[in-house]
């Protein structure tokens, strides 16, 4: 059974665009480590991605925090990226397919959401938004 990911790869800073790959490769490393497939890896990965634009897009910063999840033999991934930006002031509506504050495609919360077995989100308008991600391998993992 190979190590979790140590404490320093557990948090990434999400500063600029140069942290989006390093956020990536910080979800394929656990994402392996807990038995998730390359197409399980890809979609969490991306989905991290989506948010993280998001972040540096509407907030300027923020944070990401990875967690090994074990439930029984089930295991997976969860990934968590918050920012104290302004915050959503209509989740739902925002969750849309389409739907752009900014003039964007629209694409990223909706799209991020349908990449994960379970995906949340809290946000506060004036204090900022937490997005958590989760992810489950539909294998046992060798070992």
């Amino acid at each position: 059974m190979t190590q979790p990911a140590a404490w320093a790869d557990a948090v990434a800073l999400v500063r600029d665009d140069s942290d989006i790959p390093v956020l990536r490769d910080r979800v394929r490393r656990l994402s392996r480590e807990q038995g998730l497939s390359h197409v399980e890896i890809e979609s969490l990965a991306t989905a991290a991605s989506e948010i993280a634009r998001n972040v540096l897009d509407h907030a300027g910063d923020g944070f990401a925090i990875l967690q090994p999840l074990g439930d029984g033999a089930r295991r997976g991934v969860l990934v968590s990226i918050r920012d104290a930006g302004h915050g959503i002031a209509d989740l739902e509506l925002a969750l849309h397919d389409g739907y752009s504050s900014r003039g964007g495609l629209g694409l990223g919360l909706a799209a991020a959401r349908r990449m994960v077995d379970e995906f949340s989100i809290e946000s506060t308008p004036g204090t900022g938004t937490v997005v958590t991600l989760k992810h489950w391998a539909r294998r046992t993992p060798p070992g």
